[in-house]
């Protein structure tokens, strides 16, 4: 530690002349070596100055490109794919509630009509945009729909979110799709996902009876039990709920 010392102040014996000069020999060599660091330092820089510059140059040219794509170029294209996003889910949601024409609704989501973009034109024309995101998922679903199960699962595969509804019924409808395959073991797989991906009182209880239904018909009564009960404990108030006790009785034998 750092001795204070008054000025005038003599040592009073040998040793302790000893050890004021060795800490004052210390403190130089300390101070020598800052300077000689700073001296380095100081050196590179001024030899590196045109590449030091050059790099901070780049990424302020990189920050500034950034803003200027986002506001300029990404923006108008977030809003513009979200203006033609508005028509084919008119003719979505409209194929859900009307079943004598739903192929044909589903056919106008998808493809679009008289001049407007379908769900697949602003998947092409509008990549990287969140309406192109939820095309995918609407695609997938329209596709599901029409049992073309192999689409539905492409476009489902595109999509990708962390809402706790939209990405649990992406993934179960995924696995949808591999039931009506007869790939239980990918449907499985898929419903798990789904199970996963949140814990709600909408998708959650669905697809665990999906995935105990499909562990049944695998023979995995274990996993069957398992997410059987889950329903009849967490989910008590779900439709899922009301025949619960007979397949927890099957997954038991």
């Amino acid at each position: 530690m750092a001795t204070y010392k008054k000025r005038g102040f003599k040592p009073k014996n040998k040793a302790e002349e000893i050890a004021i000069d060795e800490q004052n020999s210390t403190t130089a060599e300390v101070f020598s070596t800052l300077d000689e660091s700073a001296s380095k330092t100081e050196a590179w820089v001024s030899k590196n100055q045109n590449y030091i510059l050059g790099v901070i140059g780049a990424i302020a040219l990189g920050v500034l490109g950034y803003l200027a794509y986002m506001q300029f170029i990404q923006k108008p294209k977030e809003a513009s794919a979200a203006n033609e996003l508005f028509y084919p889910q008119q003719y979505f949601d409209q194929a859900m509630a009307d079943e004598t024409a739903k192929d044909s609704l589903l056919n106008l989501a998808l493809n679009g009509a008289e001049g407007k973009y379908g769900f697949l034109d602003i998947i092409e024309e509008y990549k990287g945009t969140k309406a192109a995101n939820l095309a995918s998922y609407s695609a997938g679903m329209a596709y599901l729909n029409q049992q073309n199960y192999q689409e539905a699962i492409s476009h489902l595969e595109g999509f990708s979110s962390d809402d706790a509804i939209l990405g649990a019924l992406a993934k179960g409808g995924i696995g949808d799709a591999f039931s009506q395959l007869e790939q239980p073991e990918e449907a499985l797989d898929y419903y798990e996902k789904a199970v996963a991906h949140d814990s709600n009182d909408y998708t959650t209880p669905r697809f665990l009876y999906k995935a105990g239904v499909i562990a049944m018909d695998l023979g995995y009564s274990d996993k069957a039990l398992e997410y059987f009960t889950r329903v009849k404990d967490e989910f008590s108030k779900s439709p899922e709920a009301n025949n619960i006790d007979a397949l927890i009785g099957f997954a038991k034998k």
